[in-house]
């Protein structure tokens, strides 16, 4: 099991923008593949993003040209850059690590608030 800790979320305006940093323990993290997801209060958990271990990307089409992911396999961390953040935005935002399509780990989660 792969502990992995959120940070960088927070309240901002929308139009404005936020980087989340998902760290991660252990040495394989250049082995798993990464995703970020988000929860709404309400609302079933939403895959947002992912990036695989090789650096191919995916997104949830609600975010695409906005959001990007990226890794920093030397960090242990992956990120997700938020711009042109908009309301419906709001959420608390998840990373999970997969291997081999197995999860491995789950952040516990940080929030996100898109309000003027």
């Amino acid at each position: 099991q792969v502990q992995l800790v959120e940070s960088g979320g927070g309240l901002v305006q929308p139009g404005g923008s936020l980087r989340l940093a998902c760290a991660a323990s252990g040495s394989a993290f250049s082995s798993y593949a990464m995703n970020w997801y988000r929860q709404a209060p309400g609302k079933q958990r939403e895959l947002v993003a992912g990036i695989t271990s090789g650096g191919s990307t995916a997104y949830v089409d609600s975010v695409k040209g906005r959001f990007t992911i990226s890794r920093d396999n030397a960090k242990n961390t992956v990120y997700l850059q938020m711009n042109s953040l908009k309301p419906e935005d709001t959420a608390v935002y998840y990373c999970n690590a997969l291997n081999s399509l197995r999860i491995v780990g789950w952040g516990q989660g940080t929030q996100v608030t898109v309000s003027s």
